[in-house]
């Protein structure tokens, strides 16, 4: 048996210069607005003022999101998906040269970057492919161009020839839209927050 919940009835705002009808959003609520919770309750002023503030924030945060470009969505994807890398892979050795991280750089992860195997230019299907994005040093990723030729070798050792050979291999033309950009940045900022809970 189910109990059905009374709708809050309609009523209006408490402020004279108002009146505007409104339904309740909770108990006791007697006015339609932050603003009008300003007039009608100075001593409600900070609580209100920060409610009209969060408005804003919101507001302006939707005005840049339909703002953003399909490159910005695709950098953002890119961050989201090079920092579940680098956390996956915090305890690992760079790829390429065996350099191993210290407690400085785990704190900050200053030195380390998400190298990838095939680059996205070379082969933007692969992109946000996890198998081919490993924690790398930025010695061998900025100045060294990704240090390939020892990637690989590193590569076939950690994923197996198998999967490198696919990496290697011929891959579809992917034009991914907005919305798959922005899943594949939910998901991976998901995936992020799920290895930091597993290792507190």
């Amino acid at each position: 048996m189910t109990i059905e919940r009374k709708q809050p009835k309609p009523k209006k705002c408490r402020v004279e210069t108002c009146r505007t009808p409104f339904v309740p959003a909770r108990i006791g609520q007697a006015v339609c607005s932050p603003a009008c919770a300003m007039i009608d309750a100075p001593r409600h002023a900070p609580k209100a003022l920060k409610a009209l503030a969060q408005v804003g924030r919101r507001e302006i945060k939707a005005r840049k999101e339909k703002l953003k470009s399909r490159a910005d969505h695709l950098r953002e994807a890119q961050a989201a998906v090079n920092e579940y890398v680098r956390l996956r892979d915090a305890h690992l050795p760079c790829i390429s040269c065996d350099s191993t991280p210290n407690d400085n750089d785990l704190m900050t992860g200053s030195r380390w970057d998400a190298g990838h195997y095939r680059s996205v230019g070379a082969c933007p299907e692969l992109r946000f492919e996890p198998s081919n994005i490993h924690r790398q040093c930025v010695k061998c990723n900025r100045n060294l161009s990704g240090n390939a030729v020892e990637y690989r070798i590193r590569l076939v050792q950690r994923i197996g020839a198998e999967k490198v050979a696919w990496l290697e291999g011929l891959h579809p033309p992917c034009k991914y839209t907005v919305e798959e950009i922005k899943a594949i940045k939910a998901k991976y900022r998901e995936m992020t927050r799920e290895l930091k809970r597993a290792a507190a």
